[in-house]
């Protein structure tokens, strides 16, 4: 045997007498990590902890989170994975309250989620901290007003609705053919908050084609969440053009988002330069100064769009999909609903303008028990993520040490009879009434659906509103049904979109 060979041998057992150690002091954990200091701990593979489990589960991830806490029997627990902080999952309600508002100040946006949605988002509203997340949500709120939403929104969404009627359904009763309920309305969501916050008619509605944006914006925000749950999402991306020639790449679909984007932008400063005047979303923040007392710069108005593009039209539109998904597979709760909607809103909807729309819809309790019900069971954010900046303790006792991160599962919470009692995975709307009828909201900690804390979510309001308007017009109008031997499930993504859509029939009532 040659020195070489000699030297080559010594070298494989050396490492492979290093990596023997190591998987005995690493056994179910990730290398060079700790133990985390949850009372359950989920054990992983020994040197990679849960990452294989994770990538096995990407496209089931909710399932498998869970499965997780049903299998642990606990609302807490820890997890290692290779090249991350360690983890700590949580469901338990006093925990996600004290995350996002008690002691807020502890926990922010992390470089994790910076790296996976900075190219998307970059310093928009959903991934600033500190100062840069203060000064954007305060020319936001200006937006935010019970008179907007009285005369103004109300009025945006019921004439896109009449849209949706004219050129969709309407057409569907009368040939019979099914169509594609969450694409209907994502475009209704789409249209409706590009010119509520931009100023812009996309009409995306009277149009039979993908719209070339929105497609990009969810391939875009899938590869994001990715690179939460699969570290190897970068590397695959670098192959596909070899191995999918042909497909678009991210940064294609980038570039498409961008040249929207900055299209809206770019428009807006010649329609200022000749003469025009907004009180938009835009306009307010062109109007802004960032946290360096500065002007808005292209890029940051770019961020500014997208931002609030994917709170604006993705969850309203999936929570409206989900609603409707539930009242075809719970008749009962679509009589009942459909009862409330025919006492309060007149045959002719024309008697009601807007504003009249809009007062009438906000005593309607059932209705907002329905759409409560729907965000419980599909919370519009199913997961969220935060990083420790000091070390502090949990209200349930969990230790945390500054970097840990503390993911928390609004799915999975929803799902927990722990939380929410035996029946927690039934539909039933009537959770949310009290005795005499009146309607009840639980903690932010239990129901998360808009966030918490001082970043609550700014469009709750806006957002009930318009799925509200859409659920009675809708529900008023038509009855839907689904098309057979379809699967409707979710799809993996920063929100909780339906992974293939949910294809219906049309019938007029």
């Amino acid at each position: 045997m040659s020195s070489a060979d000699t030297l080559v041998g010594a070298a494989a057992a050396s490492g492979a007498a290093i990596l023997g150690l190591l998987s005995l002091k690493y056994n179910d954990r990730a290398l060079f990590t700790d133990r985390p200091n949850t009372q359950v701990v989920s054990p992983g593979t020994p040197l990679f902890g849960s990452l294989f489990e994770q990538i096995k589960n990407k496209d089931r991830i909710l399932e498998h989170m869970d499965y997780l806490f049903n299998k642990h029997d606990t609302l807490t627990f820890g997890q290692t994975v290779l090249g991350l902080p360690p983890q700590i999952m949580t469901i338990n309600p006093e925990n996600v309250e004290h995350v996002l508002k008690t002691n807020f100040s502890n926990y922010v946006k992390g470089p994790q989620m910076k790296y996976a949605m900075t190219d998307l988002f970059g310093h928009g509203i959903f991934v600033a901290n500190g100062e840069q997340w203060k000064w954007q949500r305060k020319a936001a709120s200006l937006i935010f007003n019970v008179v907007n939403f009285r005369d103004h929104f109300s009025e945006v969404f019921i004439k896109e609705l009449e849209i949706i009627s004219s050129e969709i359904f309407d057409k569907k009763a009368e040939n019979g053919k099914s169509v594609d309920f969450h694409d209907v309305i994502y475009k209704f969501t789409l249209d409706s908050f590009v010119y509520l916050g931009f100023g812009k008619q996309l009409d995306s509605l009277r149009s039979k084609k993908k719209v070339p944006f929105a497609e990009s914006f969810d391939i875009c925000q899938h590869a994001s969440f990715e690179q939460f749950v699969d570290p190897f999402t970068d590397l695959r991306e670098s192959f596909k053009p070899i191995f999918k020639p042909g497909t678009k790449t991210i940064k294609q679909h980038l570039q498409v988002i961008n040249d929207f984007a900055y299209g809206l932008v770019n428009d807006r400063r010649e329609q200022i330069k000749n003469g025009g005047e907004y009180k938009d979303l835009l306009s307010r923040f062109m109007n802004a100064k960032n946290e360096h007392d500065q002007p808005l710069s292209n890029k940051e108005l770019r961020d500014t769009v997208l931002n609030f593009i994917i709170a604006g039209r993705d969850t309203t539109a999936q929570a409206l999909s989900w609603c409707f998904y539930n009242l075809m597979l719970h008749p009962r709760v679509e009589a009942k609903l459909l009862e409330e909607i025919t006492n309060n809103i007149p045959e002719d909807e024309s008697l009601l303008d807007a504003p009249a729309f809009y007062e009438v819809i906000k005593k309607m309790k059932y209705a907002h028990a329905v759409f409560y019900e729907v965000l419980r069971l599909h919370p519009s954010v199913p997961t969220n993520v935060k990083v420790a900046l000091d070390e502090d303790v949990l209200p349930d006792g969990t230790p945390i040490h500054k970097g840990d991160s503390i993911t928390w599962w609004p799915y999975c919470m929803g799902r927990s009879e722990k939380i929410w009692g035996p029946d927690a995975r039934s539909f039933s709307p009537e959770r949310w009434l009290s005795e005499n009828g009146e309607l009840k909201r639980e903690s932010a900690g239990q129901w998360p659906a808009f966030h918490a804390g001082p970043r609550v979510c700014l469009g709750q309001n806006l957002a009930t509103l318009q799925a509200l308007i859409a659920i009675v017009m809708l529900l008023k109008r038509y009855k839907f049904s689904l098309v057979p031997n379809q699967s409707v499930t979710y799809g993996v993504s920063l929100t909780h979109p339906m992974k293939d859509g949910m294809h219906v029939f049309v019938e007029r009532r």
